[in-house]
Parts: structure tokens; C-alpha cells; sequence
């Protein structure tokens, strides 16, 4: 007959078999329901004011590119009341759509079952800036992540060449309010510039290089904000200005000077020029 320490540790191990099958079956289940990923490639986004936009947002199972049926897709803003948009059982469900974006709001449904909840938002507007929180639930998908938009506005300028040889550069919506520079080779150029307001506080950018322009000669104008900066190149011709935009949004933890930003533009230009002359 066995003694009451056998029955005992007889008993103990039964229960830490039972107790680590348990353990081992709850954290299957957990693993199951955070199988895949629900992220956004730009998780910071600056919106132009009156354009369209699209917050992005992508999702994947585990398991690798199958086609995903049964998702729901729940876009909110922070601070803000009712859904941004609500997507589920194969439509969209917008009896809880905030009024601010009846209309203006979207998915791209083709996209849906390949992984695409990206968020289209048309017309942007100033009230449109915040944090929107996407949440995606389907078969081994599960997971919410954020995408901030910060919203401005920007247009790259045009430029005209003056009788008298002066270099103009004219931008017709900038917010907030920019800053302008001119630059050739790295190194600051005068100017002047004038900004002209409309009832929404956008401004319009009108900028004149005061030093004469040569032709064949580039130049740079460097229209910036805390969000947004245009970098322009001009080249002057015989009988008219050719130019060039790009485009680089801020993001939160990115800062870099204007001067800085001139030299490695210029730079850049300086190999890009120096490759198609010996091609």
C-alpha cells in the first residue's frame, strides 16, 4: 500500500502535468489570435490642404499572401466621436460615420483581401489633423496600429525670367507660413521676398533673386516650413526658365538645417550634371 507521501507526490505531479498542459493550451490560443501583422509604412503623414490623401495601412497573416475573406476594418480619430470609417461582412457600415467625413472618406475595397486597409481621405481639410487609429480583425489577423496626419499646404513654384535679368520664383499656397531661400553652388544667394495672405491664411510665395542670372547657370530655391519643404532647381536658357521640384516631408524626429539641406541638394546636382556632361 502506498504511503501518504507516495499519494502525495503522486498527486503534486499529476497537477503540475495538468496545470502545464493548461499553460502550454492557453498560450497556443494566444499565439493563434496575434498570428500576423496590421502596420502602417508612413506613420507619420503630411496631408496638402484641398487635395486627397492616404493613410496606410497594410495587414498579413502569418501564413504568407493568401487572399484574406471575413476582415473588418475600423478607422477612428483620436478626441473625435463615432468611426472614421467601418468596413465589415464585405460593406461598408457607416451608421456611426462622424459627420466630418460623410463623403470624403473611403477604402480601396478591390485591395482588401490582398492586405490593404489604407484609408483615401479626399478634400483634406485643417480640422483633419490628428491621430487615426486603424483596427483589423480577419482569419489569423489581428492588430490596430496609428497613423498622425499633420496637414499644410504647398505647391511647387513657378519661375519667369525679368528684361532686366532677374530670376522670379511664385508659389501660389503655402501654410504655414514658409520660409524662402536662393542658392547656387552651396552658397546663399540675396533675395527678396513677399508673402500675400487669403481669407484661410494661406499664403502666396513671390520671391525675386536680386544677384543677375547668367545662362546655362542653375540656381536653387529652397521654399520650407516645418512640414514641408520644396527644393527647386532653376536653369536659365536663352529665352526661358526650366525647372525641377522635390518635395521632403518632415518627419517628428528628423530635423536638418536649410544651409544643410542646400549643400547636399546642390551636391547631388552638382554629380548628377557632371555624369550626363561626361555621358
Amino acid at each position: 500500500m502506498a504511503s501518504i507521501g507516495q499519494i502525495i507526490f503522486a498527486s503534486m505531479i499529476v497537477l503540475i502535468v495538468a496545470i502545464s498542459g493548461l499553460i502550454i493550451f492557453i498560450l497556443a490560443i494566444a499565439f493563434s489570435v496575434s498570428q500576423g501583422t496590421v502596420e502602417s509604412s508612413s506613420p507619420s503623414i503630411v496631408g496638402n490642404i484641398d487635395k486627397d490623401v492616404v493613410l496606410d495601412c497594410r495587414f498579413l497573416s502569418n501564413s504568407g499572401n493568401e487572399q484574406l475573406s471575413d476582415v473588418s476594418i475600423t478607422w477612428l480619430k483620436d478626441a473625435v466621436s463615432g468611426v472614421v470609417y467601418e468596413y465589415k461582412n464585405k460593406a461598408a457600415q457607416l451608421q456611426g460615420q462622424n459627420i466630418q467625413f460623410k463623403n470624403r472618406a473611403q477604402l480601396f475595397s478591390d485591395a482588401i483581401s490582398a492586405g490593404n486597409a489604407s484609408l483615401l481621405l479626399r478634400n483634406v481639410k485643417m480640422e483633419d489633423e490628428g491621430v487615426y487609429r486603424v483596427t483589423v480583425n480577419a482569419p489569423k489577423v489581428s492588430g490596430t496600429t496609428s497613423v498622425n496626419l499633420r496637414v499644410a499646404a504647398f505647391t511647387a513654384p513657378t519661375f519667369t525670367l525679368s528684361a532686366n535679368g532677374s530670376l522670379f520664383a511664385e508659389a501660389p499656397r503655402w501654410f504655414p507660413k514658409p520660409e524662402v531661400s536662393w542658392s547656387q553652388s552651396g552658397q546663399l544667394l540675396n533675395s527678396s521676398t513677399n508673402f500675400t495672405n487669403n481669407n484661410a491664411g494661406i499664403v502666396r510665395v513671390t520671391s525675386v533673386l536680386e544677384n543677375q542670372v547668367k545662362v546655362d547657370d542653375i540656381y536653387s530655391c529652397l521654399i520650407e516650413n516645418a512640414l514641408v519643404k520644396a527644393i527647386s532647381e532653376a536653369t536659365v536658357t536663352a529665352n526661358s526658365v526650366t525647372e525641377k521640384t522635390y518635395f521632403i516631408f518632415s518627419a517628428a524626429s528628423t530635423k536638418v538645417s536649410s544651409l544643410q539641406l542646400l549643400f547636399t541638394v546642390t551636391l547631388i546636382l552638382s554629380v548628377t550634371q557632371t555624369s550626363l556632361s561626361s555621358g
